[in-house]
């Protein structure tokens, strides 16, 4: 792709988002959702291979459904509130309308289907974007009308989206599906504590970025994009997949890793709010994502290939990691102990 149309793409996603996240009028957000939505369709289709060109089409007609839906929603509260302000989201069939539009947006489960397919089909770099960036809008809007969304829905939704994310994940060998999955089991720990303390969904969702751009940059560096590349990736740069087994383990919220904060806080507040089943249901459905993740980190640092693979084994290469993988992946990694600092901001 042209570096300047790539720019520009560039530039349009982000203000998209600061559109989005800094409106308060209905209209304003709508038009910020649908610039990031086009921005990002030449990057999931800049190879032009068939399957990218099928995941651009799949992401444009879900995204403009659930744009759609958002319009339609805040259409039907301003027809019955006489507002068009984002927070004052009053009438039950807009919040319903809109939980929906937002979730199918996030790939949340029921509208989960997009996702793991468009993921496929496209880069790992563009699939970083789609699973950090494209989502903070929709949270961002989540946010502002968290106080108006019904919590028994978005619980049943969480809870159903750590269950198939972890579940469907299991039998996954391509490790950009394997990371959608991942995406999609996060996303129910944010979306269960969303009307309870949102600030720490934007907690959870700012160090699951964290760590997730850490991971997806680590692979893109290894050029590794199914379980039978990353086993032979070891030989090509040792250092990062041992960093990348710290990772992957901080992905999956092991103590005393980054990624263990965010899920011990989402507990807790459960806990405070009497959701003890959920927190339960949620710490177990967990192990689901937990075990891809050690199969990932069991392919990626312990085991040679146990039959004979196409793939052959690269020559380790001199060329030095990129310093933003270097800063991400230690991040990722060591952020715990600033969890009182983190706590006082929240």
């Amino acid at each position: 792709m042209n570096p300047q149309a790539k720019l520009i793409f560039t530039l349009s996603l982000l203000l998209g988002t600061t559109i989005t996240i800094s409106s308060n009028h209905w209209a304003v957000a709508w038009a910020g959702l649908e610039i990031n939505t086009l921005a990002i369709l030449p990057l999931i289709s800049k190879s032009h291979h068939p399957r990218a060109i099928e995941a651009a089409t799949k992401y444009f007609l879900v995204q403009a459904a659930a744009s759609t839906l958002v319009l339609f929603s805040s259409m039907t509260n301003a027809w019955h509130t006489g507002q068009w302000d984002i927070t004052q989201l009053k009438h039950p069939m807009s919040c319903l309308i809109l939980t929906a539009a937002l979730a199918m947006k996030l790939g949340l489960v029921p509208f989960h289907f997009w996702f793991p397919e468009v993921l496929q089909g496209t880069s790992l770099t563009t699939g970083l974007l789609l699973s950090t960036a494209m989502k903070l809008p929709p949270i961002a809007l989540l946010f502002l009308t968290s106080h108006s969304l019904n919590p028994a829905l978005l619980t049943a939704m969480a809870v159903l989206s750590a269950a198939l994310g972890g579940w469907v994940g299991l039998n996954q060998t391509q490790i950009r599906k394997i990371l959608a999955f991942s995406s999609i089991s996060h996303l129910g720990w944010m979306a269960i504590i969303i009307s309870y303390n949102p600030k720490l969904t934007l907690l959870n969702f700012y160090l699951y970025s964290l760590v997730t751009a850490a991971v997806f940059l680590s692979l893109n560096t290894m050029k590794a994009s199914k379980l039978s590349t990353l086993m032979t990736s070891w030989t090509k740069t040792p250092t990062l997949n041992a960093a990348l087994l710290f990772t992957l383990l901080s992905l999956a919220g092991l103590p005393p890793l980054t990624g263990f904060l965010p899920k011990w806080l989402i507990l807790q507040e459960l806990t405070k709010q009497d959701m003890t089943l959920a927190a339960m249901a949620l710490s177990l459905l967990s192990l689901l994502s937990l075990f891809f993740y050690l199969r990932l980190m069991y392919c990626t640092t312990i085991t040679l290939p146990p039959h004979t693979t196409n793939h052959m084994k690269q020559w380790q290469t001199s060329k030095p990691t990129s310093i933003s993988i270097a800063i991400l992946t230690t991040l990722s990694i060591s952020l715990l102990p600033l969890a009182p600092m983190l706590l006082a901001i929240v």
